[in-house]
């Protein structure tokens, strides 16, 4: 059975290994839209900000069923409240990679406010995401709603201490 799929998917050839890489390539790429691979492949703000930077707000988030963590920072400018760079650090599949890169992408630049306002669903329609992947879109946007919740509340408690 398992000789006869390796033929159907290798053209006819009598073994995975003697199929070209190119071959096994197209097989591979056909499962995710060219957004998702080009975010896997050159994926956009990677890395993280000093946690203990109060205008940073850090979201960590994560699916025990399939093992995805995702981490998101935000860095707020203060006196505008305007998003001006965000980072992210992602273990899992290309497609929670691809969604962290792309919310990261989509946070800059915005207010608070109105980053709330970004929905999984429209990380998964710009993604093309199949249903048995829209737990990564979930994922961005609770790791964003979890990045400005964080950035709230250590600004809070910054701003309480000074009053004291």
């Amino acid at each position: 059975m398992l000789r006869l799929a390796a033929k159907r998917l290798t053209g006819g050839t009598a073994s995975l290994e003697a199929a070209s890489p190119a071959a096994a390539s197209s097989v591979a790429r056909r499962f995710y839209h060219e957004r998702v691979v080009d975010h896997y492949n050159n994926p956009r703000n990677v890395g993280s900000f000093d946690k203990d930077d109060t205008g940073i707000g850090t979201g960590l988030v994560g699916a025990p069923a399939c093992g995805d963590v995702m981490k998101l920072q935000i860095k707020v400018d203060e006196e505008t409240g305007k998003i001006v760079d965000a980072r992210f650090k992602t273990f899992g599949c290309g497609s929670a990679i691809a969604s962290s890169s792309l919310a990261t992408e989509w946070v800059k630049g915005k207010q608070m406010e109105e980053v709330l306002s970004i929905k999984n669903s429209e990380i998964a329609k710009h993604l093309s995401l199949p249903p048995v992947k829209l737990h990564c879109s979930m994922l961005a946007e609770d790791a964003i709603k979890a990045a400005v919740k964080d950035y709230e509340s250590r600004r809070a408690s910054a701003n309480g201490s000074g009053k004291a």
